[in-house]
C-alpha cells in the first residue's frame, strides 16, 4: 500500500470510528429503519429511552412499540416514506416497557436504493406536558370567566327590582312636607345615589351585552373631574363616615378618550379600596391627579393605607379572587375589575407600593 492510500485508509477509518462515536453518545434518537416496518440500526439512546434492549427492538416491527392511538398514522407517515416524501416534524407517541408514554418528533429520509429510512428523534414529551397543563389552565380560565361573567349579569339584573323600588319610593314622598334641613339633604342625597346606582346598573348590562357578542367597548372623550364628581356624589356618606381627605388635580389633562362606566367603577373601586385598607387609627389621605408622561395620559391615584409586600404579591395584585388583607370586605374583585377596564382598552396600570406605607395606582390610557 503505498503511502498516500495507507493516508486516505487512516483517515477515512477516523471518519468512520467519529461517525460512529457520534451516532452512539448522542442523546436524540438516531435509527436506521428498513421498508418492512423494523429497526435496523438503533443508538443506545433508544433503547435507554424506551427500556427495552436492543435486541428486542430489532426483533419486533416499529408499530409494536407505537401507542395504540398513533398505529395508525404511523403506518400512512412509513408509506409516505415509502413514496419517496421526507417527514419533518412528525409526532406521535411510544409506551415503553414500563407502561409510560413518550412523545417523540422525527425527521425522516427515506434512501429508495438501500430500502432503508434514516431518522432522528427528540424526546417532546416534557414540552407535550407543559402544552396539556397550559390546555387545562386554559378551560379552567374560561370557565373562571364564564362563571364570573354569568355572575354578573345575575347581580346587575337581581338588583334592578330593589333599586327601582327605590326610586318608586322616593317619588311617593311628600318632600314638601319635611320641615327638617338635614332630613331633606339625607333624603336627596339617598335619591340620588339611587339614581346613579341605577345608571350604573343599565350601563353594565348594556357593557355585559357588548362584550358578550364581540362588539368594541364604546370610548368617548370624558371629562375626568366630571366622571370623578359622579362618583364621589354616589359615595359621599362614606366619605364623610370615614373623614377621608380626597385631593384632585386635573390641570394637566382633563377630557380623556375612554369607556365612561369603566372610569367610574376604576374611580370607585380604587378610592373605596383606599378608604378601606386605611392604616389603625390614621384617616385616609387620597391623591388623584392627572398627568401627560413621554405624551402619554396618565391618572395617578395615591394612598396612605397599610400598602403591599410587592415581594410577595407582585405577580397577584390584579387576579381574580386574590386577597392579601382579612378585612371582612376583602373579594378579590375590585383590582381584577380595575384591571380588565385599563387592559381592555389597551392601556396600562402598574402599582408602586411599600407595607405602612401606601400605594400609588398609575393608570396610563392608550391614545
Amino acid at each position: 500500500m503505498t503511502k498516500n492510500k495507507e493516508n486516505e485508509f487512516v483517515c477515512n477509518f477516523e471518519v468512520f470510528t467519529n461517525f460512529e462515536r457520534f451516532f452512539d453518545l448522542s442523546h436524540d434518537l438516531f435509527c436506521i429503519s428498513g421498508y418492512d416496518g423494523y429497526f435496523k440500526r438503533i443508538n443506545p439512546s433508544v433503547s435507554n429511552l424506551l427500556e427495552y434492549t436492543n435486541e428486542e427492538l430489532l426483533e419486533r416491527p416499529i408499530n409494536h412499540f407505537v401507542h395504540e392511538n398513533d398505529k395508525e398514522k404511523t403506518s400512512l407517515a412509513r408509506n409516505e416514506l415509502k413514496n419517496q416524501v421526507p417527514l419533518f416534524d412528525f409526532e406521535n407517541r411510544y409506551v415503553t416497557k414500563s407502561g409510560r408514554v413518550i412523545w417523540l418528533s422525527w425527521t425522516s429520509i427515506p434512501v429508495e436504493e438501500e430500502q432503508l429510512i434514516y431518522a432522528v428523534a427528540k424526546n417532546i414529551t416534557h414540552k407535550k406536558e407543559l402544552e396539556e397543563e397550559r390546555k387545562l389552565h386554559l378551560k379552567r380560565l374560561t370557565e373562571i370567566n364564564e362563571e364570573f361573567k354569568n355572575l354578573s349579569y345575575s347581580t346587575a339584573h337581581d338588583l334592578r327590582s330593589p333599586v327601582n323600588n327605590m326610586i318608586s319610593i322616593f317619588e311617593l314622598l311628600e318632600t314638601a312636607e319635611i320641615k327638617n334641613s338635614e332630613t331633606l339633604e339625607f333624603i336627596n342625597i339617598l335619591k340620588s345615589t339611587t339614581d346613579t346606582l341605577k345608571e350604573n346598573l343599565n350601563e353594565y348590562i348594556k357593557l355585559l351585552n357588548a362584550n358578550n357578542q364581540n362588539y368594541n367597548i364604546n370610548k368617548e372623550d370624558i371629562s375626568l373631574s366630571n366622571t370623578l364628581n359622579e362618583v364621589l356624589i354616589s359615595i359621599n356618606s362614606l366619605i364623610q363616615n370615614s373623614q377621608a381627605s380626597i385631593s384632585i388635580d386635573f390641570s394637566k389633562i382633563d377630557i380623556i378618550k375612554f369607556n365612561k362606566s369603566y372610569l367610574k367603577s376604576i374611580f370607585l373601586n380604587l378610592i373605596t379600596n383606599s378608604i378601606k385598607y386605611a392604616k389603625p387609627n390614621t384617616l385616609a389621605n387620597i391623591s388623584i391627579r392627572s398627568e401627560i408622561t413621554n405624551n402619554a395620559t396618565q391618572l395617578i391615584i395615591s394612598d396612605n393605607g397599610i400598602g403591599f409586600d410587592l415581594e410577595k404579591v407582585h405577580n397577584k395584585v390584579f387576579g381574580l379572587y386574590e386577597t392579601f388583607s382579612n378585612h371582612i370586605d376583602s373579594n378579590g374583585i375590585g383590582l381584577y375589575l380595575v384591571y380588565k377596564h385599563v387592559t381592555n382598552l389597551g392601556g396600562k396600570i402598574s402599582l408602586d407600593s411599600k407595607v405602612n406605607e401606601g400605594s400609588t395606582f398609575t393608570i396610563t390610557f392608550k391614545d
